[in-house]
């Protein structure tokens, strides 16, 4: 069992974690603490047999505005740049322990969404937002290069090239309806539906294959740097593996006897 100590986790009998960032008075700010045990959280969580889906939230009136500028910032100051690179590439670590994950993440998506709270969102493989919600990768507002916590690889393949440049060059914030019509978003909703909309996919997940779900994620991730024949082969062979598995078989034996599949917990 995962135990945390700067933010809130739990799992419900239906296998669906949900970590929630807990400094409501600070817009959910992230601190040395929270970056690391959030990178050791997704680490672990490739482990937890019971969960099947993760989400990812804040409580209050805002999902993530980044790291806190009190403190986080003036540390840095104080640090040489092996310090520097040491702290950015814990940055960096959470967003690769998200991404290899073989479980679906779901940001629940309240209130702001900036700088690393943006790419946390980023890294989520949904992510459903409250109408209201307002979305900046706002590095270069504060002097630094928008390539954050592999923001520039990931965001043109969700938006496009040009809306990631112009996003990530000038920090301007967006709204939730724009982030919908570029894609930023899955889905966005009235505050009140937020919760169950968020839910309802988490269920959907966790009834779903999950290792079928797993080599898809895995597949989206390995096939960013395959040129199109190496991402047909991959294919193939995750494909004919999965066709290995019980999911596979319980899936037709389901069709045939016209009910629900039953899949496999792992």
């Amino acid at each position: 069992m995962i135990a945390t100590k700067s933010f809130l986790y739990e799992v419900s009998e239906e296998g669906i974690a949900t970590i929630t960032l807990n400094r409501p008075e600070r817009l959910n700010a992230l601190t040395f603490e929270t970056y690391a045990e959030l990178r050791d959280t997704f680490a672990a969580l490739k482990d937890e047999k019971n969960v099947r889906v993760v989400i990812i939230t804040g409580k209050g009136k805002g999902f993530c505005s980044g790291g806190d500028v009190r403190d986080i910032i003036g540390e840095l100051f104080n640090r040489d740049r092996k310090g520097l690179l040491e702290f950015t590439r814990m940055t960096g670590a959470l967003l690769l322990n998200m991404r290899r994950l073989p479980k679906p993440i779901i940001a629940r998506i309240n209130g702001a969404v900036a700088g690393a709270g943006a790419m946390i969102a980023l890294a989520s493989d949904f992510r459903i937002a409250e109408t209201g919600s307002k979305f900046a990768f706002l590095f270069t507002k504060v002097g630094l290069s928008g390539a954050d916590m592999g923001a520039c690889l990931l965001l043109p393949r969700i938006v496009g090239f040009a809306k990631a440049g112009e996003l990530l060059m000038t920090g301007d914030s967006i709204g939730a309806e724009e982030a919908l019509r570029i894609g930023l978003v899955t889905k966005i909703c009235p505050p009140d539906f937020l919760q169950e909309e968020t839910l309802a996919l988490a269920r959907r997940l966790a009834k779903g294959p999950g290792h079928g779900i797993a080599v898809t994620k895995e597949c989206l991730n390995r096939e960013m740097s395959l040129a199109l024949e190496e991402a047909v082969e991959a294919e193939a062979q995750a494909q004919a593996e999965c066709m290995t598995h019980p999911d596979f078989r319980e899936a037709f034996a389901a069709f045939l006897e016209k009910r629900p599949p039953r899949f496999r917990s792992e």
